[in-house]
């Protein structure tokens, strides 16, 4: 079996391994990490892959590629390091939508387009249209030559509801074609959290998604705004777009209602919480069904709905696109490109898709999404109507997500706890963040 996103670490979890250190990686420095020998060899004889812990069936992946594979455990300072020092692995598993932009503007990443050229398994017209995020052409992303792809995808801003606990708390489901306004949902969340001794025992929601920047870079854009400049060289998180935003995440962090950046998920991700009967609704894309999908009883009162809106700018984004790179400087590209026609068009991909692991970004596997129970049928409904708004938000090559996460890690805990105005939170945020995003400027000239 492939395995997916969610064993061990999880998708959260991945967006905030070495998040603290990441807070000054908008360079890539040599000196950020020690470097041992867990790079590419270029013997041709051993493929060294940076991901997950058990994402990839080495034994597969090895009788299927007549090689050795070696998994070096996705950081994102020994990333840095790695390709400061020109040693990378042959493979490195990136969010195409946020990753694109800030290490092909820097050089770090292979053109595909000569190896999608001459290959059978993967053509470049079967390729679902969310792949041109791994596109980037010196300014702008979606155009220019492609240098990764995605194994799958999520518009990561919807989510997913018990009707047990909707049931018990006499609440009416969500419509599955017209989304809750923000506060529609906030309200919900509030009216199923359950408290035992001053502590939380059911969170109502989790609002987190994948990283907490891109939860409010979404509310934004629905609200009508950007956090980036137009030239991507800032974030102005004062704008009113922004501010109502930033007021909504600082309300429902307050409320104590779910996971937050002062009151973490102990158990790291949604999962084992939602799983056990302590999450009542979580801000999960389609990907999630493929756990919900394998536990009977789950499936039974798990449905999906579309993602909450904060505005009327209806937009329901992927934060995500999660696949594999190959660095430039990598020693064996001829056999990492043989394993993306593997994992990419192969058995891995195929077993995904027809578990629910997320929107294949192949056209041609969007057949072997999941539709034979009446929960399949009923995510693969929703998932469909809401592709329409599908929405991808252009992220600067200034600086890496896990850098302006980590100034919200800094940041919000102590201004929750405070109850410090979102208007001086604002003005804290933009003063890191453009501080980050102005080196990164100068490192690229």
């Amino acid at each position: 079996m492939s395995f997916p996103d969610t064993a061990s670490l999880g998708r959260r979890r991945f967006l905030t391994v070495s998040a603290g250190a990441a807070l000054a990686a908008t360079a890539l420095p040599g000196c950020a990490a020690s470097v041992d020998d867990s790079g590419s060899g270029g013997d041709g004889k051993t493929l060294t892959i940076m991901c997950n812990d058990k994402e990839i069936d080495t034994k597969a992946a090895e009788a299927a590629l007549g090689c050795k594979v070696k998994i070096v455990l996705f950081d994102t300072t020994k990333l840095n390091a790695m390709l400061a020092s020109k040693t990378p692995p042959d493979l490195v598993r990136g969010l195409g939508a946020t990753d694109t932009p800030y290490f092909a503007a820097r050089g770090m990443m292979t053109d595909l387009d000569p190896y999608y050229a001459k290959s059978k398994a993967l053509q470049v017209s079967d390729l679902d249209p969310v792949n041109d995020v791994w596109c980037f052409d010196g300014k702008k992303q979606g155009s220019g030559p492609r240098y990764g792809m995605a194994k799958d995808y999520s518009q990561d801003s919807m989510f997913w509801y018990r009707t047990d606990l909707l049931e018990a708390a006499k609440l009416d489901a969500p419509s599955e074609t017209e989304p809750l306004s923000q506060e529609e949902w906030l309200d919900m969340g509030k009216r199923l959290v359950k408290r035992r001794l001053g502590k939380v025992k059911v969170y109502g929601l989790n609002a987190t998604g994948l990283s907490t920047f891109c939860t409010i870079m979404g509310m934004t854009a629905s609200a009508g705004g950007s956090l980036f400049a137009e030239d991507l060289a800032s974030v102005d998180l004062s704008s009113p777009e922004a501010l109502k935003a930033l007021n909504w995440y600082l309300e429902y962090a307050r409320a104590d209602i779910g996971p937050n950046v002062a009151n973490p998920n102990p158990d790291g991700w949604d999962w084992p919480t939602y799983q056990a009967g302590r999450m009542a609704m979580a801000g999960d894309g389609y990907w999630f069904g493929g756990s919900i999908g394998g536990d009977k009883k789950m499936a039974a009162v798990s449905r999906f709905a579309p993602a909450p809106q904060l505005g009327s700018h209806r937009t329901s984004p992927c934060f995500g696109a999660t696949g594999y790179w190959i660095p430039k400087d990598a020693k064996n590209k001829d056999l990492a490109w043989k394993f993306f026609e593997w994992f990419f068009a192969g058995k891995p991909a195929q077993d995904r898709a027809a578990g629910g692991w997320g929107i294949p970004t192949l056209k041609s596997l969007h057949a072997k999404m999941p539709q034979s129970t009446p929960f399949q049928k009923q995510a693969y409904e929703v998932q469909q109507q809401e592709l329409k708004y599908l929405s991808i938000l252009t992220f600067s090559p200034y600086a890496q997500l896990t850098a302006l996460d980590a100034v919200i890690n800094k940041v919000l805990p102590g201004a929750i706890k405070s109850k410090t105005a979102a208007g001086k939170v604002a003005d804290q945020l933009n003063a890191d963040m453009n501080k980050q995003l102005a080196n990164g400027k100068k490192v690229l000239g």
